[in-house]
């Protein structure tokens, strides 16, 4: 009668360690694939939107919050309005830019608006004073006719 070889033992699994770890340590293998994917997407519309959406749409709204496939815009409510109907036009605008489809809606929170301080006045040019030594030829000519003109719009 022959003898059957027994079958080779399994390997042993490698010890477990039953003691306390972090969660970061436990969630980090299954979130860093999606962060890799959507995390410099979200920091490319928060930092380039002027860029990304265009003078018209940034002048109006501003990123938010970026997640889940959803960008929250800051506006106003009569902006909100518009800007849901350009709703269409404005994402594919932004997912052309990132070159993949990572915004899949918008959504408006009402903000007040921001009240810009006028400009600071041009500053009064009464107070030029008249060339002195200017070079001879084409150069002394020029800042001659430069001290003219600005003196002029005064």
């Amino acid at each position: 009668m022959a003898r059957s070889a027994k079958p080779a033992p399994p390997p042993e699994p490698a010890p477990r360690h039953f003691g306390a770890r972090g969660i970061a340590a436990l969630i980090a293998p299954v979130v860093r694939p999606a962060f890799r994917k959507r995390a410099p997407a979200a920091a490319a519309i928060l930092s380039d939107w002027d860029v990304l959406a265009g003078p018209d749409f940034s002048s109006r709204a501003a990123p938010v919050k970026f997640a889940g496939g959803t960008l929250t815009l800051a506006c106003t409510g009569p902006a909100a309005m518009e800007l849901q109907h350009l709703a269409p036009t404005l994402i594919s605008r932004l997912n052309l830019s990132l070159g993949q489809q990572m915004v899949e809606r918008l959504r408006f929170v009402q903000q007040p608006p921001v009240l810009r301080a006028a400009p600071p006045p041009p500053p009064l040019r009464e107070n030029i004073p008249p060339p002195k030594n200017l070079p001879e030829g084409p150069v002394g000519e020029a800042l001659a006719k430069l001290y003219q003109g600005l003196k002029s719009r005064t």
